[in-house]
């Protein structure tokens, strides 16, 4: 491998392996450096291997619930821990050597280990036996992502006190489970194992489940995980903990009123700090990113930076967007290197959830004129034949000309239906262009288009 290249990627993660290749395509000389594996952690240990367990999970509770439903007789049905665990695992191993397939494609050379900053053009890496090797890059993009953000007073230990990534191996089911922490991550985990019978529990400090979503939305998603068994302590905040090494014990007030929470395991799912590379620190921001400028340039000359080491939102489609936008701008003058604005936000767990632009809350601060159209999944002929007709649409338009503000989706394919809303917003079509196209029937999709006519008062199915 040479030492020398146009770009050094520091980071295998979405935004470091998809700048790698989108710069291998630009005809450059690329290298990409990354301690574990290539992936990073949403592939390994986030998005990609969660997404298995929740369909294990999601399976389950259908032969479970909807069996006699559905026409079906099955006897006593079990599970197998273990293999579900190593479901998920063989999932990421197989994605993570889709990245590596893709790097040897793309010529991209693959260099393992922990990179560290030595200026402006120049990394220092560390193998994992300890030796030390230079690699020099006429650029250099950081992409070393984040890692979950521990409570303070509770640390992790991989036991009793865990993050996502220990939730994701836990070699046995705990009979019960705290969650600190109700944004996506605390979501998915809780459907995940309560699905399989864990008794959980989720506390949140901010009034509604999923905070930066629809406060309609949240609301909705609280009544489905009671019926679950999701035990939903909102409006909570969390004032002392204790770690007796077999279980943990939590202090939560809520109205002045204390309790002591107890469970075999506590996941804190309460955010994620920056991690940072070694070396030489670019100028940071106020909570600890790194700071770019407009062409995602850092404070040092020629040294970039994308994903969520910049700061949020963090998601993965954001961090390979971003990463585009970083490798364009860096080898051609003339392009315009784009900051994320619209992004949509998704949760996988059953019913799932996803959104895009504003809420309702957020457009009516604004002083918004708008009009709110919302259909139900239980008025949907395909929702109700597959049996999953819990949820809504639902989408602001505003006012006079009807662009889409804003659009909301709790339902089972929420998290692939909101594109169509994503392609509206960002072309800048009006709900009369949304109208106007014709959804095949009997299809999920039409509930966006019945959404939409209903906030005008065309709607046909409700």
């Amino acid at each position: 491998m040479s030492s020398k290249y146009d770009l050094v990627v520091v980071g295998g993660g979405p935004a470091g392996y998809v700048g790698a290749i989108r710069a291998a395509q630009l005809g450059k000389k690329v290298a990409c450096v990354e301690k574990e594996r290539a992936g990073g952690t949403c592939l390994n240990w986030g998005c990609i291997p969660t997404k298995a367990l929740l369909k294990n999970a999601e399976l389950y509770h259908t032969l479970t619930h909807k069996a006699a439903e559905m026409g079906l007789k099955i006897g006593e049905l079990s599970y197998d821990w273990t293999a579900i665990i190593g479901r998920s695992r063989k999932v990421s191993d197989k994605m993570a050597g889709g990245i590596e397939f893709l790097f040897k494609k793309n010529k991209v050379d693959y260099i393992r280990g922990e990179a560290a900053l030595d200026g402006p053009g120049a990394v220092t890496v560390t193998a994992a036996d300890g030796t030390k090797s230079s690699v020099e890059g006429t650029h250099i993009l950081v992409a070393t992502g984040c890692v979950s953000r521990d409570l303070p007073g509770l640390p992790f230990n991989g036991t009793t006190v865990i993050s996502s990534h220990e939730a994701m191996v836990l070699p046995a089911q705990p009979k019960d489970m705290l969650i600190i922490g109700a944004g996506a991550i605390g979501i998915e985990f809780a459907y995940f194992y309560q699905s399989f019978g864990t008794k959980v529990t989720v506390i949140e400090m901010m009034p509604n489940l999923l905070p930066v979503e629809d406060t309609e939305v949240s609301q909705a998603l609280e009544k489905s995980f009671n019926k679950l068994g999701v035990a939903i302590r909102t409006g909570t905040k969390v004032v002392a903990t204790r770690d007796h090494g077999t279980h943990v014990e939590v202090t939560v007030e809520k109205d002045g009123k204390q309790e002591v929470l107890s469970a075999a395991v506590c996941l804190v799912a309460i955010g994620v700090k920056p991690l940072l590379p070694g070396g030489t620190t670019p100028k940071l921001t106020e909570r600890g990113y790194i700071q770019t400028d407009a062409r995602y340039q850092t404070s040092l000359r020629g040294v970039y930076a994308a994903g969520d080491i910049i700061g949020p939102p963090w998601l993965a489609h954001v961090a390979m967007y971003e990463a585009v936008q970083a490798v364009n701008g860096m080898f051609d003058p003339r392009f315009k290197p784009k900051k994320v604005e619209l992004f949509p936000g998704c949760t996988y767990c059953q019913p799932q959830v996803a959104s895009i632009g504003l809420t309702e809350r957020a457009a009516r601060d604004k002083g918004l004129k708008f009009k709110v159209g919302k259909f139900p999944f239980l008025a949907s002929g395909k929702a109700v034949a597959a049996a999953d007709a819990e949820g809504f649409v639902k989408v602001l338009i505003a006012e006079p000309h009807g662009e889409i503000l804003g659009a909301h989706i709790i339902g089972h394919d929420a998290t692939e239906m909101i594109a169509e809303f994503g392609l509206a917003m960002n072309s800048e079509l009006t709900y009369e262009d949304i109208e106007a196209t014709i959804h095949a029937h009997p299809t999920l999709a039409e509930a966006m288009h019945e959404a939409v006519s209903q906030a005008v008062g065309h709607a046909i199915h409700i």
